[in-house]
């Protein structure tokens, strides 16, 4: 039986960045550890599964169009990067067997054959997969953003692992729009000093140590709205037992940021 995949939280970076000459040399440290993951998990997944803080619904809505199209959830950037291609095949019976676990695990879903991929998900791939030769498809995060919910899911997804899926969850482990360069950086770092802690922590105390994230040192600063964190969730959920290890680390990110990634398994 060969062993189960790990599952991610990556902090995907912004907006277009791989297409982006100087966003690249700024975001170097990320693009090293995504471009690591492929060596990371030894062997080429059959699909790929991704929860990105970029796709919100009322339910755990899951992508099933065979070709997704693209979304440009950014504004601000060059006109080419609303011309911009990741042309991975989505992956529709996937899909039906996502919705099935969910549904078996009680939590609202169906099945959306319209939506595409948002900068949360094209954006990373262009860095680990950029053939863009493996199937994906994502699971929409509840607007409720509940940690339990979303570490719900988690667990719902987990048999996927064994199946040659790869879990990831994608957002940043900091995000607040109206406070990133020099002036992020003391919450940015409470805040990481924190989430790492509690990340890093024995797998039986993780999760209780995640549901009161709220009470971590600058919370409400780092994630005025938890979109970007709530992916963590997921991805720590689909790897209840495992222990963790901390792939990036940077603490000048958006000219001040501390921000990280974590593996599972």
């Amino acid at each position: 039986m060969s062993k189960p995949l790990p599952t991610y939280f990556i902090s995907h970076g912004g907006g277009p960045w791989p297409w982006l000459p100087d966003m690249r040399v700024m975001m170097a440290l990320l693009e090293t550890s995504l471009a690591n993951m492929p060596a990371e998990i030894g062997v080429k997944p059959k699909a790929i599964l991704m929860i990105s803080g970029h796709w919100e619904a009322d339910d755990f809505a899951v992508m099933a169009s065979p070709q997704p199209p693209m979304v440009y959830d950014y504004g601000g950037f060059p006109a080419f990067t609303f011309q911009i291609k990741y042309a991975a095949p989505g992956a529709p019976e996937l899909a039906a067997r996502v919705e099935t676990l969910l549904k078996a695990a009680g939590l609202p879903t169906h099945l959306d054959h319209t939506r595409g991929f948002d900068h949360g998900v094209f954006a990373p791939m262009q860095v680990m997969y950029p053939a863009a030769d493996v199937p994906l498809l994502q699971v929409a995060i509840r607007h409720s953003y509940d940690p339990a919910a979303h570490i719900a899911l988690g667990r719902a997804l987990a048999p996927l692992r064994d199946e040659g899926v790869l879990i990831v969850g994608s957002g940043l482990s900091y995000h607040n729009l109206r406070l990133f360069g020099p002036s992020a950086r003391e919450p940015s770092a409470a805040f990481d000093q924190w989430l790492n802690k509690a990340v890093m922590a024995d797998p039986k105390t993780r999760i209780a140590e995640l549901l009161n994230w709220e009470q971590a040192p600058a919370a409400r600063i780092s994630h005025p709205r938890e979109d970007h964190l709530v992916p963590l969730f997921a991805a720590v959920g689909a790897a209840e037992q495992e222990k963790a290890t901390r792939v990036y680390h940077e603490t000048n990110a958006f000219g001040g940021v501390t921000a990280s990634s974590y593996r599972f398994g």
